[in-house]
């Protein structure tokens, strides 16, 4: 049996590889204990693991609100959890025996179909038909290039933050055979490492962002 058939179940005609699933929920109880942590005894000066939290929601906060206006912090839980989830799980693969649910190309796809549905959901809530003639302004032919550009939306943020994130811990585990092993030494394990974090941390913001400027097509108003 192949090694990712054993790590497979199929339920209903569906193929789960549990050992995303299994990744991505420990992905999940580390976010919430760290918000747990960092929220648990709040003081005036923050220090620490509150102080990191504070910098990275007030950030977020700040581009959210630029580009969902009033209705930013509303969708800002949501699009700040999106981050964090992301942020955790782009490292989760650099720490050994570990491996990155956003490697996956199942767990990308999932999040942007997630984030292009509330975009269509939120348009035609807000703006109701207003939202569906867009698609055919200024001239009815360009519905084709809309629904070209609607199909383009999850495929690109999935196959995006998919590349980024296999490329980088797949250059790891290469690295160390390449080299010589003096920088081998160097490089996998300083400078490469640091290089993934920050790599970490660019697509999840860039995919936090993208699916803010998604949303912002569908809630804020024109008057706005």
């Amino acid at each position: 049996m192949p090694e990712n058939a054993a790590h497979e179940l199929m339920l209903f005609g569906l193929s789960f590889n549990m050992e995303t699933l299994k990744m991505t929920w420990m992905v999940m109880v580390v976010v919430v204990i760290l918000s747990i942590a960092a929220t648990r005894s709040l003081k005036l000066v923050p220090a620490g693991l509150q102080n990191v939290f504070e910098m990275i929601i007030t950030g977020l906060n700040d581009q959210i609100s630029a580009n969902l206006g009033k209705r930013g912090a509303m969708f800002a839980p949501f699009l700040i959890s999106l981050f964090l989830f992301l942020l955790i799980s782009n490292w989760w693969g650099l720490i050994p025996g570990m491996e990155s649910p956003t490697n996956t190309l199942n767990t990308n796809l999932g999040l942007a179909l997630l984030v292009v549905a509330m975009l269509h959901i939120l348009g035609l809530y807000y703006k109701g038909t207003k939202y569906i003639k867009s698609f055919f302004e200024p001239f009815a032919p360009f519905v084709i290039i809309k629904l070209i550009e609607e199909i383009a939306k999850p495929i690109t943020l999935a196959f995006r933050l998919f590349g980024n994130i296999l490329a980088g811990e797949l250059l790891i585990h290469i690295l160390p055979t390449l080299l010589p092993n003096i920088i081998a030494e160097v490089i996998p394990g300083v400078v490469w490492l640091a290089f993934s974090l920050f790599v970490g941390a660019i697509q999840a913001f860039v995919f936090t962002m993208l699916s803010t400027s998604y949303l912002a097509e569908g809630v804020v108003e024109e008057e706005e």
